[in-house]
């Protein structure tokens, strides 16, 4: 969908965000950060719900604000929404969370860095006192695939905080979408003799990344933030055998205890005080993530938390017009 001409345009905001909190990642990722903050037609934002969209692996906050080809960016599809009646106007903010692992998780983990604490503590509270929006009630997270894990995480550990969230394709159901790519990962190690560390090294020297080596990447991201070690090198460490692929049960423990569907066990009851939940999956997702949403679903209703789910006949990929049905949903939640 191409962005249509004569929508009023909202105004776009380029901000910086200090942080304390990130400096004890591992990393040695900045923890002065952009945050792309969108203010709708016609307003000053003053009084209007927020909405925090949290990216997927491999991109930062300002990669849903850049122009788009052959589509919308998030700001022009919420011009599009608001001004079409849709839905009400909402700030949004796209903060950049990026690591030199590739993504976030937005979990807090001593090797990648307190990304939990920052968006609740530093982020979120710094656009809402320069907007006057936002606030408790009116506050909303979405997001698409480790997006969609950090909308639903956040939603499970603080429904105080947060009020409404859209998980787009969100990572659940851990043993059907992280343990089948262990092979593959201990094979990569392997080439590098063994070494996690060499791997990393060797791929931080590269000029050109291949789609494998992000995959093997992403893979060694979850692991330093799922189960972190402070002395292995940028915290990470495999929940397997690195012989013989065995599972190591209490590094898988640790993953596990991350798990949304695990997490919704013992907090999914929190998931009744908000006023929006929506999930959604495409029926052939290659990640198998489709089972983990069904996972959780189930579980939802059997603890009687109100939801919407969705099913979309797709894949996991380029499947940004999903927020044609979770934009509106949030705002309307939250207004």
């Amino acid at each position: 969908m191409q962005r249509e001409l004569g929508t009023p345009q909202g105004t776009m905001h380029r901000l910086t965000v200090n942080s304390a909190v990130l400096k004890t990642n591992m990393l040695g990722d900045p923890t002065t950060r952009l945050v792309d903050v969108y203010v709708p037609a016609g307003t000053d934002g003053r009084g209007l719900p927020l909405l925090v969209d949290l990216v997927g692996f491999t991109a930062g906050g300002p990669a849903h604000t850049n122009w788009k080809n052959f589509g919308e960016n998030v700001p022009e599809r919420l011009d599009r929404l608001i001004a079409k009646g849709e839905m009400p106007p909402v700030v949004a903010a796209f903060p950049d969370c990026f690591t030199k692992l590739g993504g976030n998780q937005y979990i807090n983990s001593a090797a990648m860095g307190q990304w939990d604490d920052f968006l609740l503590q530093e982020c979120v509270p710094f656009v809402e006192r320069k907007f006057g929006c936002g606030g408790p009630g009116k506050r909303g997270v979405f997001g698409k695939s480790s997006g969609g894990y950090g909308a639903i995480a956040h939603a499970l550990l603080h429904p105080d905080f947060w009020s409404a969230a859209a998980c787009h394709s969100g990572d659940m159901g851990f043993e059907l979408c992280y343990l089948r790519d262990m092979p593959r990962l201990l094979r990569a190690i392997a080439k590098a003799n063994g070494s996690v560390q060499e791997w990393l090294e060797g791929f931080f020297a590269k000029k050109k990344a291949k789609d494998g080596d992000i995959h093997v990447l992403m893979d060694l991201a979850m692991c330093a933030t799922y189960d972190p070690d402070p002395n292995a090198f940028m915290g990470v460490r495999l929940p397997v055998d690195m012989h013989t692929c065995e599972l190591i049960p209490e590094r898988w423990a640790n993953f596990q205890k991350w798990d949304p569907v695990r997490m919704a066990e013992t907090r999914g009851a929190g998931l009744k005080q908000l006023k929006t939940l929506y999930i959604d999956c495409g029926e052939i997702d290659q990640y198998d993530l489709v089972y983990g949403a069904r996972l959780m679903t189930r579980l939802l209703k059997k603890l009687d938390v109100p939801h919407t789910y969705e099913e979309f006949p797709d894949d996991h990929s380029s499947v940004d017009y999903r927020m044609d049905v979770s934009l509106p949903l949030l705002a309307k939640g939250l207004s």
